[in-house]
């Protein structure tokens, strides 16, 4: 649990690295020195299906090579992210028993490798997650539901959260807000690759459009994106590309986060690429980070670039410009460089 009031402060999540990773151009340990080496934390976030062999399975080994190579790098661990994976068998949901003994092993795994915070998905539901709060408490881990597009802190969805948190009370049930919550826009980058592969501006217009729209769920907006006549004139495959937007993005207005704040465990600075003065282009951290900084936030703030699913930058360089970015809003407010 944390002690000082610290407010914010700034690390990395590997899941910003995945193309790094992925093409093998670096070991885990080598993301993690690299983290360390050009000051991206020192909070540490990891992804525990995607970076650990055998995870859940977590050897005592591992364990102590993982602390050491942290304090060799002058980094902390801040959130180890675990899955829910209800649907890993075909045609057959998890029980709400094989649900619980699924996320056991993984809340260990946290607090083996010193993790304050397990993220924790929606699909886990309510009632498994109050099962764990006993091994959490004993562990001393907190369960943190990532609140992430489309969702938002009034959503049906995250009120049923809201609502076990309330009658449960215990300090280990907790929220990690996702900035792609609180989108203005869509990423220029990502709708340039859509144009790239043949989509239309006017089926981008019509689809942005339909973004924007403050009701209507992803499958109902996704709907009305394929009804309409820029869709049908265009192939089906592509069509369906751009309905992405409605999944990973939607628009909250940023003091809306102060209903959940006293609960706000850990924060995904989901961020996916920059304009020309050095701010994000779709996620108005300018407006975000002061809401958390005044209003009692004590906690870690993982950089999360989403942007290496249609570019292959230089993860590294815009995880840099992300965090020059946070330390000017931190110090004073604004985001103009």
């Amino acid at each position: 649990m944390a002690q000082a009031n610290q407010g914010v402060r700034l690390g990395t999540t590997l899941f910003s690295l995945t193309n790094e990773f992925h093409s093998l151009q670096y070991s885990f340990e080598e993301l993690i020195a690299k983290v360390g080496a050009l000051g991206l934390g020192p909070g540490l976030e990891v992804i525990g299906f995607q970076s650990i062999r055998g995870f859940p399975e977590v050897s005592d080994e591992f364990a102590d090579r993982f602390k050491g190579l942290l304090a060799k790098h002058n980094l902390v661990p801040t959130c180890l992210a675990v899955n829910a994976d209800v649907a890993i068998r075909r045609g057959q949901k998890m029980t709400t028993e094989e649900s619980v003994r699924y996320h056991e092993p993984q809340i260990r795994a946290a607090a083996k490798l010193g993790f304050p915070v397990a993220r924790y998905q929606y699909a886990a539901g309510p009632e498994v997650i109050e099962r764990l709060v006993p091994l959490a408490e004993k562990l001393q881990v907190i369960l943190g539901l990532e609140v992430h597009a489309p969702h938002k802190v009034d959503s049906p969805t995250l009120m049923g959260f809201r609502e076990m948190y309330q009658r449960v009370r215990s300090p280990f049930l907790g929220f990690i807000p996702d900035f792609g919550a609180s989108a203005h826009t869509v990423p220029p980058g990502l709708l340039n690759v859509l144009r790239s592969r043949g989509v239309s501006d006017e089926l981008i217009e019509v689809a942005l459009a339909i973004w924007r729209e403050e009701s209507g769920s992803p499958p109902e907006k996704i709907q009305k994106l394929m009804a309409t006549p820029e869709a049908q004139a265009t192939e089906r495959s592509l069509a369906s590309g751009v309905a992405v937007i409605y999944n990973i993005l939607n628009y909250q207005d940023p003091s809306a986060w102060l209903e959940i704040m006293p609960q706000c465990v850990h924060i995904h600075g989901k961020f996916y690429e920059f304009d020309e003065s050095g701010n994000e282009a779709c996620i108005p951290f300018d407006k975000l980070l002061p809401v958390f900084r005044d209003n009692g936030f004590n906690g870690y703030m993982s950089s999360e670039w989403e942007g290496h699913m249609y570019s292959d930058e230089d993860a590294f360089e815009v995880l840099r410009k992300h965090h020059a970015l946070c330390k000017r809003i931190l110090a004073n407010g604004s985001a103009q460089a």
